[in-house]
């Protein structure tokens, strides 16, 4: 075989109900005694912060939190992070909540070290090489949501204010030295978010497994994910309180974000800029453009997605099927099928497609994703043609 190739697999990872306990060792174990916990102002009032506070300065470890964090993170997000790190003399980052602030967490502990601005890590080319990886500050992740799979992540993805655009910034050092995922922190998650979370983690998934490239590990992850979304999601969904679906759920995020290595495409591409100028929900807008994007590529997917159907045992072992599974799935969820249902119309499409197709995850979509393709998936998600 002449193929070659690089993978790149998770961190250390801590799973099961009750786990967040470990936290304040497994700071310790990383030699850490100063952390700054950074959540959003929704996760921040929750009882489960105060208590992993409690617990960390009752372990002697100077903790200290910090939520100013958008729901769509902005650059000045980062920036006010990163003066409460060196203010404090913060050694480390506990990263708490959704995939905001995982990401927001993630880009301070690597900025609190840096000289350079931010936008000279966008992940383009070796960007990341720039920077300085003896001052990225370790990180611990603690999701609250079952989603974007942050926890197990390399990049956060940040707005740029000036030009309303989501850039990703990355660097291997990154990557959480330890991800606990409790089940538990996100029982009670409301129905809305625990199906937008939920849907991202089926993108995540189903790009992944649709990109191009030789990546049998990234794939068979990816299957498996699925398969837990298929089997758990509306469990979770219409049972807050259901930890075993909650537990599956927070595997499936994780494995979809290890399994996207191998690539993403037209969900998030188009995703991306629709959320930085209308500011919608990322998982429920990649949940809105999901049948889309997978008809339109159906030309060289097809054979795959039917041994997918087939793996999930669904009626039709189709590409068809596949897409049928996707439509009902979103109608039990209560997903828009268009995307008015999201207040998004098609004002600024010329931008929005201009935007897709420099998107980092443009390159992953199985059919070339140029402006034409991007208008076109973008109406149809406006008209609701599959």
């Amino acid at each position: 075989m002449s193929v070659k190739a690089n993978w790149n697999y998770p961190t250390a990872i801590r799973f099961g109900a009750g786990r967040i306990a470990e936290l304040p060792e497994a700071l310790k174990s990383l030699g850490a005694s100063r952390p700054l916990l950074v959540t959003d102002p929704g996760v921040a009032k929750l009882p489960a912060v105060a208590q992993a506070l409690d617990a960390l300065r009752a372990a002697g470890l100077a903790a200290e939190a910090f939520s100013d964090v958008k729901p769509n993170p902005i650059e000045s997000n980062v920036a006010a992070g990163v003066a409460v790190f060196r203010a404090g003399r913060h050694d480390s980052v506990v990263a708490f909540g959704g995939g905001s602030a995982l990401d927001v967490g993630k880009v301070i502990a690597f900025m609190a070290g840096q000289t350079r601005p931010m936008w000279d890590f966008e992940d383009i080319g070796d960007w990341w090489t720039r920077a300085d990886p003896n001052g990225i500050a370790p990180i611990v992740a603690v999701p609250t949501t079952a989603g974007t799979g942050s926890e197990v992540g390399r990049a956060g993805v940040i707005t740029q204010e000036a030009t309303h655009t989501k850039k990703v910034i990355f660097h291997p050092k990154m990557m959480p030295s330890i991800a606990i995922c409790d089940p538990e922190l996100t029982v009670g998650l409301p129905p809305y978010l625990t199906a937008a979370t939920g849907m991202d983690a089926l993108a995540h998934c189903l790009e992944a497994y649709c990109a191009p490239g030789y990546h049998p590990m990234a794939e068979g992850v990816a299957v498996e994910g699925a398969r837990l979304v298929k089997e758990n999601l509306l469990r979770a969904t219409r049972d807050g309180a259901d930890i075993e679906a909650r537990g599956n759920m927070m595997s499936a995020a994780a494995m979809g974000a290890t399994a996207f290595q191998k690539g993403l495409g037209g969900m998030h591409a188009l995703s991306h800029p629709v959320g930085a100028l209308y500011n919608t929900h990322h998982g429920m807008t990649n949940a809105v453009f999901m049948p889309y994007v997978l008809a339109f590529n159906e030309s060289a997917i097809a054979d795959k997605t039917a041994r997918l159907a087939a793996w999930l045992g669904l009626a039709k072992p189709s590409h068809a099927g596949l897409i049928d599974w996707v439509l009902r799935l979103r109608e039990d969820l209560g997903v828009p099928h268009t995307l008015a249902g999201i207040q998004v119309d098609g004002a600024r499409i010329d931008e929005i497609a201009a935007a897709a197709v420099v998107d980092p995850t443009a390159g992953g979509n199985p059919v070339k994703l140029d402006k034409a393709a991007a208008t076109k998936i973008f109406v149809a998600a406006l008209e609701g043609k599959v």
